[in-house]
């Protein structure tokens, strides 16, 4: 291959997306061998990972020597955490979706600034928690790998077991503009409504009662107006609602026709006495308003009378009753202030001191209906409120916590800039795309063997078994010119480290003769990933990869070098790979191979992988999608509980027919078998086969009508 004359400049491949972030990168690379596939060849500081302690997988080390990802922060976040939206809004980081538009930061010029983000992932798991606690009354629940960024660059909640990294201590101060104390409140209660009512219609609405002599000219009668026309349809339509929640009800129609100088305006109104007098009543001033009452009354008034220009925030009004109110809801919830002088025509403003801190607060507080006076993007990030670290708590206990993935990197947690968690996937951490980029981008680290040899020669080493092939396959195309593995395997056995491979790579042949060797001196598991043996479907899910024909003869190979080998029949596809026969047929020819163990399991959408696979089923099977959004909605992951007993019932008598050993992958326990690998060593006897018609009938008819029983009736409802 001519790798030398298709060679990037680093300078050319550092600007790709993403590859500032690989600091070791050596060269990028690009060849008609591999077409459309460039290559990023980077020195790696480190080749063991540890798996975090929460995690279910059944192994603790791994090594990935192609497009792997060192260091990641994992799911991070109590899901109470308030991210804010590019919309000026809060939501709670455990509502937001995968499209959503957060607000998140990029480095412009001198400053890093407020810019739009889309999240492109959100998932969950348990982690131990920690409180960081600001001096501005600001909390964040957040695991310890965690990283937020503060005046000296990004850091983590907690140090390193081991190893040394930048992590928050006392004093450090975070940047943003943080919570200031105050709790979000999304809660309307009825003196929150009355208090937004009594701003809003104080402040913009037409309430008109006059007496009228009568046409017939015979006495008078009194006429009751009621109207609110406004430009902003989110404050008419929150108003409309308020008022109909009090029992008035109102008529909408359109008030003024849209011009070049002005917007179209639509109004709310009614001329019921009884409603007249309702809506009277609910903006009397209160005696000793409550803190709902004045939180709501200073959204009403805003809405009504506010700007937010320049960042500067002032609600202004020519009565001087309504200006004290102001001043009195403000104090009352802390706000620092200034009445203006009036202007020539009487009227004067109330501005809000404190900067973006403030704004921000009182957003969060009062949370005005009206969107376009929230936005805060392209201010400049900084840092003028108290949020110096008081205290990093560890709380002790184990929760759920959620993180999402955006495209700049970071977003905003409780009013800091937190950084994103890339465990999904070594492409998202380096903020290329998980469907097509996955196969397209390539991170090789082309010094690992050398790196991982100096790591297990430590005297910390304890020989604990090492897993490869758990995010990226070690034996994929790239591995036939880089040659990394043999250096990998030699560096392992040399160590006396014990160590399995899960391939669905038929490159695996090349390197028996020395996994043999290896096998000799310590523990050696193999295992083929085989998920589909359709060959027009497999080329479809996995373009690129060895079909089943070809993995099977890898199997054989390997047996007959000697291994015991299992087969990976993962992932079984809901629909597509599940029924009797596709699991009769795919164990026949796993048998038939020379295999001896099948660890089986249904479809995982992981985040990044779950956009890619539903984008492809509605374009393959668009029939299937409303199923899949059943079975795998939102954020999950995993298929449902009921679905995966349904398959179990189905897979488990299949596979006694066949004369197999193996298991789900849910039965997998941490500290066990890795992965559910095992060496000639350790293996189980295999179950007696059933070689009469009479025997397979039986076993055939377990896996139907009997599997189908009460699971099949819960699959129905899923599906």
């Amino acid at each position: 291959m001519r790798w030398q004359g298709q060679e990037l400049g680093v300078a050319d491949a550092a600007a790709l997306p993403g590859m500032e972030q690989l600091n070791g990168l050596v060269r990028s690379v690009t060849t008609p061998d591999f077409a459309g596939v460039t290559f990023h060849e980077v020195l790696c500081k480190s080749a063991l990972n540890h798996v975090p302690s929460a995690s279910a997988m059944p192994f603790d080390w791994t090594v990935n020597p192609y497009r792997g990802c060192s260091h990641a922060c994992v799911y991070c976040l109590s899901p109470d955490t308030q991210v804010l939206m590019a919309d000026g809004r809060s939501k709670r980081i455990a509502d937001v979706q995968v499209g959503d538009e957060v607000v998140g930061t990029r480095r412009d010029g001198a400053y890093r600034r407020y810019v739009p983000a889309t999240v492109s992932a959100q998932w969950s798991t348990r982690k131990r928690a920690y409180r960081v606690t600001l001096a501005d009354g600001t909390e964040l629940i957040a695991s310890g790998d965690h990283r937020f960024l503060t005046e000296r660059g990004w850091k983590y909640v907690q140090p390193a077991t081991g190893s040394q990294r930048p992590h928050l201590t006392p004093n450090n101060k975070l940047m943003g503009f943080g919570m200031g104390g105050a709790s979000t409140r999304g809660e309307q209660t009825d003196d929150h409504r009355q208090g937004y009512l009594s701003g809003m219609i104080r402040g913009d609405a037409m309430m008109l009662k006059r007496e009228y002599p009568r046409t017939s000219g015979r006495g008078t009668y009194v006429a009751h107006r009621f109207r609110l026309a406004l430009a902003d349809v989110e404050a008419l339509d929150r108003s409309q609602e308020f008022l109909r929640r009090s029992d008035v009800s109102t008529t909408r129609r359109p008030f003024a026709t849209a011009t070049a100088q002005r917007r179209r305006m639509d109004a709310i109104f009614t001329s019921r006495a009884a409603d007249f007098g309702t809506i009277a009543a609910l903006i009397d001033w209160p005696d000793e308003p409550s803190l709902e009452w004045s939180r709501g009354f200073l959204a009403g008034i805003f809405d009504a009378e506010g700007s937010c220009s320049r960042g500067i925030l002032r609600i202004t009004n020519g009565d001087e009753q309504i200006l004290s109110r102001i001043g009195g809801a403000l104090r009352a919830h802390g706000f620092r202030f200034v009445q203006e002088a009036p202007r020539p025509n009487g009227v004067s403003s109330v501005r809000l001191l404190g900067g973006l801190p403030a704004r921000q607060r009182f957003f969060e507080l009062t949370r005005p209906a009206i969107t376009r006076k929230l936005n805060i993007l392209g201010a400049a990030v900084k840092s003028d409120a108290p949020l110096r670290v008081v205290s990093v708590e560890d709380l002790g206990e184990t929760i759920d916590m959620v993180d999402i993935t955006t495209s700049t990197g970071d977003f905003i947690a409780n009013g800091v800039v937190s950084h994103n968690c890339f465990a999904r996937g070594t492409h998202e951490y380096l903020e290329l795309d998980a469907g097509r980029d996955f196969d397209t981008q390539v991170v090789v680290k082309i010094n690992v063997a050398e790196v991982l040899g100096k790591e297990l020669r430590r005297g910390s080493w304890q020989h604990e078994p090492v897993m490869l092939g758990t995010n990226t396959d070690p034996y994929q195309r790239a591995e036939g010119r880089y040659k990394l593995m043999p250096g990998i395997v030699s560096a392992l056995t040399e160590s006396g480290t014990p160590f399995s491979i899960l391939t669905k790579g038929t490159l695996l042949r090349r390197d028996l003769p020395l996994l043999r060797e290896a096998a000799g001196q310590v523990h050696v598991s193999l295992a083929m990933s085989i998920a589909v043996f359709d060959d027009e479907l497999q080329h479809l899910i996995e373009p690129g990869t060895p079909n089943a024909t070809a993995r099977l003869e890898t199997v054989r190979a390997a047996t007959e070098a000697g291994f015991r080998v299992t087969v990976f029949l993962m992932p079984i596809i809901p629909h597509l790979t599940d029924s009797i026969a596709a699991i009769d047929h795919a164990l026949t020819r796993i048998k038939a191979a020379g295999a001896v163990r099948v660890v089986y399991g249904a479809l995982h959408l992981r985040p990044g992988a779950k956009q890619w696979f539903l984008q492809w089923l509605a374009e393959r099977h668009p029939e299937l999608v409303s199923s899949y959004r059943g079975l795998y909605p939102g954020a999950t992951a995993t298929a449902p509980k009921a679905y995966r007993s349904w398959l179990a019932k189905r897979v488990r008598p299949l596979l006694r027919v066949h004369g197999l050993d193996g298991h789900a992958e849910d039965d997998n326990v941490r500290g066990g078998p890795v992965a559910g690998l095992a060496s000639r060593a350790d293996a189980r006897a295999a179950p007696p086969i059933i070689t009469t018609s009479r025997g397979r009938a039986a076993a055939l008819r377990a896996a139907g009508p009997t599997a189908r029983s009460e699971a099949d009736e819960a699959s129905t409802r899923l599906f």
